[in-house]
Protein backbone atom coordinates (compact mmCIF):
# COMPACT_ATOMS: atom_id res chain seq x y z
CA UNK A 1 0.00 0.00 0.00
CA UNK A 2 1.14 3.46 -0.73
CA UNK A 3 1.60 6.34 1.71
CA UNK A 4 1.58 9.77 0.90
CA UNK A 5 4.54 11.96 2.16
CA UNK A 6 3.35 14.88 3.11
CA UNK A 7 6.11 17.79 3.69
CA UNK A 8 5.54 19.93 6.59
CA UNK A 9 6.60 23.81 5.62
CA UNK A 10 10.09 23.77 6.76
CA UNK A 11 11.05 20.80 4.85
CA UNK A 12 9.38 22.67 1.78
CA UNK A 13 11.12 25.65 2.02
CA UNK A 14 14.09 23.84 2.84
CA UNK A 15 13.80 21.94 -0.14
CA UNK A 16 13.50 24.66 -2.32
CA UNK A 17 16.21 26.88 -1.54
CA UNK A 18 18.32 23.31 -1.52
CA UNK A 19 17.70 22.74 -5.50
CA UNK A 20 20.57 23.40 -8.07
CA UNK A 21 18.59 26.20 -9.97
CA UNK A 22 16.89 28.17 -7.30
CA UNK A 23 19.07 31.02 -7.09
CA UNK A 24 19.33 31.13 -10.37
CA UNK A 25 15.79 31.58 -10.36
CA UNK A 26 16.19 34.21 -7.78
CA UNK A 27 18.61 36.08 -9.95
CA UNK A 28 16.49 36.34 -12.83
CA UNK A 29 13.52 37.86 -10.80
CA UNK A 30 16.75 40.35 -9.05
CA UNK A 31 17.33 41.43 -13.07
CA UNK A 32 13.33 41.31 -13.95
CA UNK A 33 13.02 43.54 -10.60
CA UNK A 34 15.93 46.27 -12.09
CA UNK A 35 14.63 46.32 -15.59
CA UNK A 36 10.89 47.68 -14.65
CA UNK A 37 12.62 49.83 -12.02
CA UNK A 38 14.79 51.41 -13.81
CA UNK A 39 12.58 51.83 -17.09
CA UNK A 40 9.54 52.97 -14.72
CA UNK A 41 12.29 55.79 -13.08
CA UNK A 42 13.65 57.14 -15.74
CA UNK A 43 12.62 57.73 -19.58
CA UNK A 44 16.15 57.27 -20.95
CA UNK A 45 16.42 54.21 -19.51
CA UNK A 46 13.97 52.69 -21.42
CA UNK A 47 15.55 53.58 -25.17
CA UNK A 48 16.59 51.17 -27.79
CA UNK A 49 20.08 52.35 -27.20
CA UNK A 50 20.58 52.01 -23.75
CA UNK A 51 19.89 48.48 -23.94
CA UNK A 52 22.28 48.29 -27.02
CA UNK A 53 24.88 50.04 -24.28
CA UNK A 54 24.14 47.75 -21.80
CA UNK A 55 24.58 44.38 -24.18
CA UNK A 56 27.58 46.07 -25.59
CA UNK A 57 29.32 46.44 -21.95
CA UNK A 58 28.65 43.34 -20.80
CA UNK A 59 29.54 40.58 -23.38
CA UNK A 60 33.47 41.00 -21.90
CA UNK A 61 32.41 40.79 -18.19
CA UNK A 62 29.80 37.76 -19.26
CA UNK A 63 32.80 35.50 -20.77
CA UNK A 64 35.15 36.86 -18.17
CA UNK A 65 32.60 35.25 -15.75
CA UNK A 66 31.74 32.00 -17.76
CA UNK A 67 36.03 31.34 -17.53
CA UNK A 68 36.31 32.23 -14.13
CA UNK A 69 33.50 30.08 -12.61
CA UNK A 70 35.63 26.78 -13.36
CA UNK A 71 38.72 28.14 -10.92
CA UNK A 72 35.75 29.77 -8.22
CA UNK A 73 34.22 26.16 -8.43
CA UNK A 74 37.43 24.16 -7.80
CA UNK A 75 37.38 27.09 -4.29
CA UNK A 76 40.09 29.10 -6.18
CA UNK A 77 40.20 32.44 -8.13
CA UNK A 78 41.76 33.91 -10.77
CA UNK A 79 42.58 37.63 -10.80
CA UNK A 80 44.48 37.72 -13.71
CA UNK A 81 41.57 38.35 -16.32
CA UNK A 82 41.11 41.82 -15.92
CA UNK A 83 44.69 42.67 -16.62
CA UNK A 84 44.88 39.76 -18.83
CA UNK A 85 42.14 41.00 -20.80
CA UNK A 86 43.92 44.27 -21.96
CA UNK A 87 47.19 42.42 -22.12
CA UNK A 88 45.79 40.00 -24.66
CA UNK A 89 43.65 42.85 -26.17
CA UNK A 90 46.85 44.83 -26.70
CA UNK A 91 49.36 42.41 -27.98
CA UNK A 92 46.72 40.72 -31.12
CA UNK A 93 46.10 44.65 -31.48
CA UNK A 94 49.64 45.48 -31.87
CA UNK A 95 50.64 42.80 -34.76
CA UNK A 96 47.11 43.89 -36.59
CA UNK A 97 47.99 47.39 -36.52
CA UNK A 98 51.64 47.92 -36.53
CA UNK A 99 52.89 44.84 -38.21
CA UNK A 100 50.39 44.25 -40.92
CA UNK A 101 48.80 41.19 -39.69
CA UNK A 102 45.44 40.00 -40.58
CA UNK A 103 42.44 40.86 -38.35
CA UNK A 104 41.58 37.09 -37.67
CA UNK A 105 45.45 36.35 -36.49
CA UNK A 106 45.51 38.67 -34.23
CA UNK A 107 42.57 37.34 -32.50
CA UNK A 108 43.85 33.77 -32.29
CA UNK A 109 47.46 35.53 -30.66
CA UNK A 110 45.07 37.46 -28.29
CA UNK A 111 43.36 34.06 -27.41
CA UNK A 112 46.49 31.71 -27.40
CA UNK A 113 48.00 34.29 -25.03
CA UNK A 114 45.21 34.08 -22.44
CA UNK A 115 45.67 30.03 -22.57
CA UNK A 116 48.96 30.37 -21.94
CA UNK A 117 48.39 32.39 -19.13
CA UNK A 118 45.65 30.20 -17.66
CA UNK A 119 48.09 27.61 -18.43
CA UNK A 120 50.54 29.20 -16.15
CA UNK A 121 48.21 30.07 -13.50
CA UNK A 122 47.12 26.14 -13.27
CA UNK A 123 50.68 25.50 -13.02
CA UNK A 124 51.50 27.56 -10.21
CA UNK A 125 48.44 26.62 -8.36
CA UNK A 126 48.26 23.02 -8.54
CA UNK A 127 51.37 21.92 -9.27
CA UNK A 128 53.60 24.45 -7.26
CA UNK A 129 50.59 24.75 -4.95
CA UNK A 130 50.95 28.09 -4.68
CA UNK A 131 47.27 29.77 -3.30
CA UNK A 132 45.35 30.89 -5.97
CA UNK A 133 45.05 34.05 -4.92
CA UNK A 134 48.67 35.20 -4.62
CA UNK A 135 49.30 33.11 -7.79
CA UNK A 136 46.51 35.02 -9.85
CA UNK A 137 47.63 37.95 -8.24
CA UNK A 138 50.92 37.53 -9.62
CA UNK A 139 49.99 37.19 -13.52
CA UNK A 140 47.79 40.09 -13.18
CA UNK A 141 50.55 42.22 -12.15
CA UNK A 142 52.88 40.16 -15.24
CA UNK A 143 50.22 40.48 -17.59
CA UNK A 144 49.89 44.26 -16.61
CA UNK A 145 53.27 44.93 -17.52
CA UNK A 146 53.55 43.01 -20.36
CA UNK A 147 50.76 44.93 -22.41
CA UNK A 148 52.71 47.86 -21.68
CA UNK A 149 55.79 46.39 -23.23
CA UNK A 150 53.64 44.56 -26.10
CA UNK A 151 52.23 48.59 -26.66
CA UNK A 152 55.07 49.64 -26.16
CA UNK A 153 53.13 52.43 -23.32
CA UNK A 154 50.78 52.75 -26.21
CA UNK A 155 46.89 52.70 -26.81
CA UNK A 156 45.99 50.33 -29.48
CA UNK A 157 42.85 51.31 -32.04
CA UNK A 158 41.99 47.89 -33.56
CA UNK A 159 40.47 48.31 -37.06
CA UNK A 160 37.50 51.34 -36.90
CA UNK A 161 34.37 50.02 -38.64
CA UNK A 162 34.04 51.00 -41.73
CA UNK A 163 37.67 50.33 -42.57
CA UNK A 164 39.98 46.93 -43.64
CA UNK A 165 39.79 44.46 -40.90
CA UNK A 166 36.72 45.89 -39.22
CA UNK A 167 34.61 42.63 -39.74
CA UNK A 168 35.33 41.62 -36.33
CA UNK A 169 33.16 44.08 -34.83
CA UNK A 170 30.02 42.68 -36.81
CA UNK A 171 30.12 39.60 -34.53
CA UNK A 172 28.74 41.50 -31.66
CA UNK A 173 26.77 44.43 -33.22
CA UNK A 174 25.54 44.57 -36.78
CA UNK A 175 23.94 46.90 -38.70
CA UNK A 176 20.80 46.11 -40.91
CA UNK A 177 19.10 49.74 -42.37
CA UNK A 178 19.47 52.13 -39.59
CA UNK A 179 18.99 50.23 -36.64
CA UNK A 180 21.71 48.05 -34.86
CA UNK A 181 21.42 44.22 -33.10
CA UNK A 182 23.07 42.97 -30.51
CA UNK A 183 24.23 39.53 -32.40
CA UNK A 184 27.25 39.20 -29.44
CA UNK A 185 24.04 38.33 -27.51
CA UNK A 186 23.22 35.19 -28.87
CA UNK A 187 27.16 33.96 -29.49
CA UNK A 188 27.39 34.67 -25.71
CA UNK A 189 23.91 32.33 -25.05
CA UNK A 190 25.51 29.60 -26.81
CA UNK A 191 29.07 29.84 -24.77
CA UNK A 192 26.77 29.65 -21.70
CA UNK A 193 25.09 26.75 -23.05
CA UNK A 194 28.36 25.08 -24.85
CA UNK A 195 30.14 25.71 -20.97
CA UNK A 196 26.82 24.32 -18.99
CA UNK A 197 27.47 21.40 -20.86
CA UNK A 198 31.06 21.07 -20.16
CA UNK A 199 30.65 21.96 -16.50
CA UNK A 200 27.57 19.15 -16.27
CA UNK A 201 28.42 16.68 -18.48
CA UNK A 202 31.54 15.99 -19.08
CA UNK A 203 34.28 14.61 -17.21
CA UNK A 204 36.31 17.95 -16.84
CA UNK A 205 33.63 19.93 -15.50
CA UNK A 206 32.20 16.98 -13.26
CA UNK A 207 35.96 16.83 -11.71
CA UNK A 208 36.07 20.42 -11.20
CA UNK A 209 32.88 20.19 -9.09
CA UNK A 210 34.58 17.03 -7.27
CA UNK A 211 38.25 19.16 -6.56
CA UNK A 212 35.95 21.91 -5.38
CA UNK A 213 33.86 20.12 -2.74
CA UNK A 214 37.00 17.30 -1.52
CA UNK A 215 39.83 17.87 -3.03
CA UNK A 216 41.20 15.27 -0.85
CA UNK A 217 38.50 12.55 -1.74
CA UNK A 218 38.86 13.18 -5.34
CA UNK A 219 42.69 12.33 -4.99
CA UNK A 220 42.00 9.35 -3.51
CA UNK A 221 39.57 8.10 -5.86
CA UNK A 222 42.36 7.79 -8.17
CA UNK A 223 41.97 10.55 -10.79
CA UNK A 224 44.42 13.18 -12.50
CA UNK A 225 43.40 16.33 -9.80
CA UNK A 226 46.59 18.13 -10.89
CA UNK A 227 45.55 18.12 -15.03
CA UNK A 228 41.73 18.84 -14.18
CA UNK A 229 42.73 21.13 -11.30
CA UNK A 230 44.84 23.00 -14.75
CA UNK A 231 42.53 23.12 -17.10
CA UNK A 232 39.72 24.71 -14.87
CA UNK A 233 42.78 28.01 -14.93
CA UNK A 234 43.21 27.17 -19.01
CA UNK A 235 39.17 27.23 -19.37
CA UNK A 236 39.67 30.90 -17.74
CA UNK A 237 42.44 32.00 -19.84
CA UNK A 238 40.65 31.30 -22.56
CA UNK A 239 37.58 33.29 -21.91
CA UNK A 240 39.62 35.75 -20.74
CA UNK A 241 41.22 35.84 -24.23
CA UNK A 242 37.85 35.79 -26.05
CA UNK A 243 36.70 38.84 -23.95
CA UNK A 244 39.78 40.69 -25.37
CA UNK A 245 37.99 40.07 -28.59
CA UNK A 246 34.91 41.34 -27.12
CA UNK A 247 36.30 44.47 -25.57
CA UNK A 248 38.62 45.53 -28.81
CA UNK A 249 35.23 45.37 -30.72
CA UNK A 250 33.38 47.75 -28.67
CA UNK A 251 35.88 50.38 -27.12
CA UNK A 252 37.55 52.23 -30.31
CA UNK A 253 41.15 52.16 -28.70
CA UNK A 254 42.32 49.88 -25.96
CA UNK A 255 44.93 51.64 -23.02
CA UNK A 256 47.61 49.63 -21.36
CA UNK A 257 47.86 49.77 -17.75
CA UNK A 258 43.57 49.19 -17.20
CA UNK A 259 42.01 46.42 -17.02
CA UNK A 260 42.18 46.43 -12.83
CA UNK A 261 38.51 45.65 -11.54
CA UNK A 262 37.29 44.07 -14.51
CA UNK A 263 38.02 40.72 -12.78
CA UNK A 264 35.97 41.82 -9.85
CA UNK A 265 33.07 42.48 -11.55
CA UNK A 266 32.93 38.85 -13.17
CA UNK A 267 33.95 37.36 -10.10
CA UNK A 268 30.91 39.12 -8.50
CA UNK A 269 28.47 38.11 -11.19
CA UNK A 270 29.45 34.59 -10.36
CA UNK A 271 29.22 34.64 -6.69
CA UNK A 272 25.89 36.63 -7.05
CA UNK A 273 24.41 33.59 -9.69
CA UNK A 274 25.15 31.12 -7.33
CA UNK A 275 28.68 30.17 -7.46
CA UNK A 276 30.09 29.00 -3.92
CA UNK A 277 32.29 31.85 -2.68
CA UNK A 278 33.89 28.11 -0.83
CA UNK A 279 33.60 25.98 -4.26
CA UNK A 280 31.78 22.86 -5.05
CA UNK A 281 28.82 24.39 -6.49
CA UNK A 282 28.07 26.87 -9.10
CA UNK A 283 26.77 27.11 -12.94
CA UNK A 284 27.40 28.90 -16.06
CA UNK A 285 24.05 30.27 -16.27
CA UNK A 286 23.79 31.84 -12.90
CA UNK A 287 27.52 33.88 -13.54
CA UNK A 288 25.27 34.85 -16.70
CA UNK A 289 22.45 36.36 -14.60
CA UNK A 290 24.71 37.51 -12.16
CA UNK A 291 26.51 39.87 -14.61
CA UNK A 292 23.65 41.13 -15.88
CA UNK A 293 22.87 42.16 -12.07
CA UNK A 294 25.96 44.20 -11.87
CA UNK A 295 25.19 45.63 -15.53
CA UNK A 296 22.33 46.63 -14.53
CA UNK A 297 23.01 48.30 -11.47
CA UNK A 298 26.12 50.23 -13.43
CA UNK A 299 24.15 51.12 -16.04
CA UNK A 300 20.61 52.24 -14.16
CA UNK A 301 21.59 53.62 -10.70
CA UNK A 302 23.40 57.14 -12.92
CA UNK A 303 19.73 57.41 -14.71
CA UNK A 304 18.01 57.87 -11.19
CA UNK A 305 21.01 60.36 -9.97
CA UNK A 306 23.43 58.42 -8.41
CA UNK A 307 27.02 59.06 -8.51
CA UNK A 308 29.98 56.29 -9.12
CA UNK A 309 30.56 55.78 -5.56
CA UNK A 310 26.69 54.80 -4.76
CA UNK A 311 26.89 52.16 -7.58
CA UNK A 312 30.09 50.80 -6.01
CA UNK A 313 28.58 50.19 -2.41
CA UNK A 314 25.00 49.29 -3.55
CA UNK A 315 27.17 46.54 -5.65
CA UNK A 316 29.03 45.65 -2.41
CA UNK A 317 25.62 45.27 -0.75
CA UNK A 318 24.39 42.81 -3.19
CA UNK A 319 27.66 40.79 -3.67
CA UNK A 320 27.46 40.48 0.59
CA UNK A 321 24.11 39.20 0.29
CA UNK A 322 25.11 36.70 -2.18
CA UNK A 323 27.50 35.53 0.09
CA UNK A 324 25.28 35.36 2.75
CA UNK A 325 22.70 33.54 0.83
CA UNK A 326 25.29 30.90 0.12
CA UNK A 327 26.89 30.32 3.83
CA UNK A 328 23.11 29.85 4.76
CA UNK A 329 22.17 27.17 2.15
CA UNK A 330 25.24 25.43 3.47
CA UNK A 331 24.32 25.55 7.07
CA UNK A 332 20.53 24.17 5.77
CA UNK A 333 22.27 21.32 3.67
CA UNK A 334 24.46 20.03 6.63
CA UNK A 335 21.29 20.11 9.38
CA UNK A 336 19.50 17.72 6.77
Amino acid sequence: MNKTVVKTPEEKKRSFFSRPGSQKFIVLLVVVFLFIFFSIFSENFRKYTTILSIMDYSYYIVLMAIGVTFPLITGGVDLSIGTGLICYSLAGGYLVVHCGWPTWAGMIVSVLFGILIGMLNGVLVSIMSLPPFLATLCTCMITRGLGSICSKSFGISWPTSGSEGSWFRDIFKITIGDTKYPLGFVWVLLLVLLMAFVLNHTKIGRYTIAIGSNKEATILSGINVRFYHIMAYVISGLFAGLASIAYSAVFSTVQPGTGAGFELEAIGGAIIGGVSASGGSGSVGGSLLGVFVICLLKTGLPYIGLQANWQQIITGLVLIGAVMVDILKKKKAATV
